[in-house]
């Protein structure tokens, strides 16, 4: 029979001697299926040095009987055609072992895709992507003991079809409470007492312990529940660096199989530190929310909050630590049921608006939907990439540890300082990428040497060959093209119907993923980085912008400001667009009117200023307010004088905000979330050479009880006493007993009044006037 089907997840096992892929999927009319191929087998590549023949016969003799075959074929890397010789091995687990014996070979110069994994070498060799969709000419029912409506062995090998829609998910949201009356909560102590899920169908369902906390009835019941709904994606926040562990961890200590996969295993740790529930896609949305820099503080209920799921002030919030509290004492546990199911609904929430982007890039990348959002960007690029290598017959490289290195970036003008009215910012779309294609800059056309047929790059003069089209601008114009395409798809459907959102999402992930394409040139870590493409590509970028600005000033066009791929010029409409159409049709590259600023303000350093938009939004650049090291408080006096000046123009009024926040200050008039500074640990404590204060919070979170390691975030505030170095003046907030052990004046002159004088310094106003309550001149007075 023919078989299409939705392909959802990815993996293999061995029967026998046999490996068997195993694709699990959803097909037009909801049934989940399993597709079996048991027709592919392991191989990697060995690269000679001398003559193949010799090599290739040294191979055979010190590999016969280990191996399924060794042939030699032609490949290229780099751009030039090698001899390779292809060795197929007979189960993915003897990889390792044959390519440490092959690299010892005489004559072996370098071993290479040993290091791919089978389910993943499948795929690519497939030329199937997860989260597309899949047909099978041949498939022939089997029996098997999986959780699925059909099993089915593939005569025939996959092939992928291009089609917009996607299956009717079951979906199910899942958070965990846990009693920790010790502080961080240890599996193999202390229970869970609330685990709750979401789903479309079934809405809310809280399995909570009774007062003797016996868990492993709740987690029995949950194990059932789920295993019953059998949804085919579980969403969390943190679940793979929290709930997974714990729920894994605790099961084992009080005797409960965690059987929830489709195959009844447990969840497992796999690659990028995401867990794998086998034959559903475990998605943590914390890391869709951590690359999402406009979010400072990663947390789910600020998260939600800010996606517009569910206001901080419309659910409860209990801090981490007094979780225990609220469950012992029997009066506070129905609050702390509400916010057990606040954070499921959050966590749904989070799921409707992330998923959609999610599948799309996982569809894009080739990244199964489970580890697409633990992997790096770098690692998303690097997956599609092979794609296209496979097509191309280009071989991967090894990965290498490479010494860092930097080299000349972009050009970024200095700013005018002062306030601006009427500013245009005209932008470059996908500046790097077009240059990328324009000038065909990739590693397998990078000559070194000298070149007839080159486009040279300038300053540095390196050199690309102008055919045949490289892997870079390749991959580059398939996604451009497929953008163009799902655009106008997008033009026969109602804006935010379900089929307009879906094209969306998808338009949006190739965007971005073309975008990423110039990280990925620089990425240390990437198997096809060559220095030599990532400056030429900037060079390139210099150039077209220098260029952009002598037009611009020979049409007497003024120019405020200009960074990268923007640029910043007065509104004056004749003039922009005659710069446009220059560079539209003489420079062949692609640009327009992002947005038109009523005011902005530039201070005298680069890449930070404030605007409001035509359409009175404040955009705020380069300050406090988008840093995540500072106190909630000066982010909010910045944003506030912000919006105050260039709405009103009234600076008067700006100094009178500060100052009534001064004085709530002073008068201990504020939540203590408003003071707490957030710092992210980026490596362990012990490789810290310094006492900064976020590691002395850390420490003495430690000390609390408390597990802190690389990679949390510490939240800690300023109180009185201590030594003069500030690192002996912090304190975790969670260890606050009193607000009145915070020190205020520290807010106030080294937050509040440095925040607030970023942007009313450069109109006039000293420090002394924030303090006593000044007003300042008009903003009529300041504009340039």
């Amino acid at each position: 029979m023919e078989l299409t089907f939705w392909l959802l997840d990815v993996t293999y096992g061995v029967v026998g001697n046999t490996p068997e892929l195993r694709l699990f999927g959803i097909t037009n009319n909801d049934k989940r299926v399993l597709v079996l191929d048991r027709s592919f087998r392991p191989y990697f590549y060995v690269l000679p040095s001398g003559d193949p023949s010799t090599v290739l016969a040294n191979i055979k003799r010190k590999l016969e009987g280990r191996v399924l075959g060794v042939e030699l074929v032609k490949r290229r890397l780099f751009g030039g055609e090698v001899d390779a010789i292809k060795v197929t091995a007979t189960i993915p687990e003897k990889v390792r072992e044959l390519r440490e014996i092959a690299a010892e070979i005489p004559g072996v110069k370098d071993v290479l895709e040993a290091d791919i994994r089978f389910s993943q070498r499948y795929l690519l060799d497939m030329g199937v992507k997860p989260s597309n969709w899949v047909v099978v000419d041949q498939c022939e029912e089997v029996k098997g003991n999986y959780q699925v409506d059909l099993v089915c062995l593939a005569k025939t090998r996959p092939r992928m079809i291009e089609e917009h829609k996607l299956p009717n998910f079951r979906i199910i949201a899942l958070d965990i409470e846990v009693y920790n009356p010790r502080g961080m909560p240890n599996p193999d102590r202390d229970p869970i007492i609330i685990i709750s899920t979401m789903t479309k169908e079934d809405g809310i369902k809280m399995f909570v312990a009774d007062d003797s906390k016996n868990d492993a009835k709740i987690i029995r019941e949950f194990v059932d529940y789920l295993r019953k709904y059998d949804p085919d994606i579980i969403v969390g926040y943190n679940n793979n660096g929290f709930d997974w562990p714990y729920l894994v961890n605790r099961s084992s200590r009080v005797g409960v199989k965690l059987t929830i996969s489709r195959m009844g295993n447990p969840p497992e740790p796999s690659v990028y530190g995401h867990w794998s529930v086998i034959g559903r896609a475990n998605v943590d949305l914390y890391n869709f929310i951590e690359e999402m820099g406009e979010i400072k503080v990663k947390s789910l209920d600020r998260a939600a909050e800010f996606l517009g799921v569910m206001r901080r002030d419309e659910r409860v919030l209990i801090p981490g630590h007094r979780i225990y509290e609220y469950w012992d004492d029997k009066s506070k546990r129905d609050l702390l049921l509400r916010y057990a199911r606040d954070d499921v609904v959050s966590t749904y929430g989070l799921a409707e608006k992330l998923l959609p982007f999610a599948i799309q890039l996982s569809s894009i990348s080739g990244l199964p939907l489970d580890q697409v959002g633990a992997s790096s960007v770098g690692a998303r690029v690097e997956w599609m990439i092979f794609y296209e290598a496979v097509k191309r017959g280009e071989l991967a490289p090894n990965r290498e540890e490479r010494p860092y290195e930097t080299y000349k970036g972009a050009v970024v003008l200095e700013p005018r300082p002062g306030l601006h009215e009427d500013i245009a910012v005209i932008d470059f779309s996908s500046m790097y990428p077009s240059i990328m294609m324009k000038y065909n800059v990739s590693p397998d056309t990078l000559v070194i040497g000298d070149c007839n047929d080159c486009y040279v790059a300038p300053e540095n003069n390196y050199r690309f060959r102008k055919t045949p089209e490289g892997l870079y601008p390749g991959l580059l114009r398939v996604l451009v093209e497929s953008r163009r395409k799902v655009r106008e798809l997008m033009k026969n459907y109602p804006e935010n119907s379900p089929d307009w959102v879906l094209l969306n999402e998808r338009q949006r992930a190739l965007k971005v993923m073309a975008n990423a394409m110039y990280g990925y040139c620089g990425w240390l870590g990437a198997r096809w980085y060559r220095r030599e493409v990532a400056e030429a590509v900037t060079a390139w970028g210099r150039n077209l912008l220098k260029t952009v600005i002598e037009k611009a000033r020979s049409l007497g066009l003024p120019i405020i400001y200009g960074d990268t791929d923007s640029l910043f010029v007065k509104n004056i409409g004749d003039k922009v667009d005659a710069l446009i159409n220059y560079i539209n049709n003489e420079l062949g590259f692609d640009v327009k009117v992002d947005k038109v600023y009523r005011r902005v303000l530039f201070t005298e350093a680069k890449k930070r200023y404030v605007g409001l938009t035509i359409d009175c939004e404040v955009d705020i650049v380069g300050f406090e307010a988008v840093r995540g090291d500072w106190a909630e408080v000066a982010k909010d006096v910045q944003e506030n004088v912000a919006e105050i000046v260039l709405k009103t123009g009234d600076v008067g009024k700006a100094v009178a905000y500060v100052k009534s926040i001064i004085d709530k200050l002073k008068a201990f008039q504020f939540d203590i979330d408003d003071v707490i500074i957030w710092k992210t640990l980026d490596k362990s404590l012990n490789e810290y050479k310094v006492l900064t204060p976020h590691v002395a919070a850390a420490k003495q979170l430690i000390e609390a009880g408390y597990k802190v390691g690389k990679g949390d975030m510490v939240g800690y505030v300023i109180v009185k006493g201590g030594g003069a170095k500030l690192a002996y003046k912090v304190k975790p907030y969670i260890l606050i007993k009193d607000i009145r052990e915070i020190d205020v004046d520290y807010y106030i002159e080294k937050q509040v009044i440095p925040a607030a004088m970023r942007i009313l310094e450069v109109l006039g106003v000293k420090e002394s006037q924030l303090m006593e309550g000044k007003a300042g001149k008009s903003i009529l007075d300041f504009f340039q």
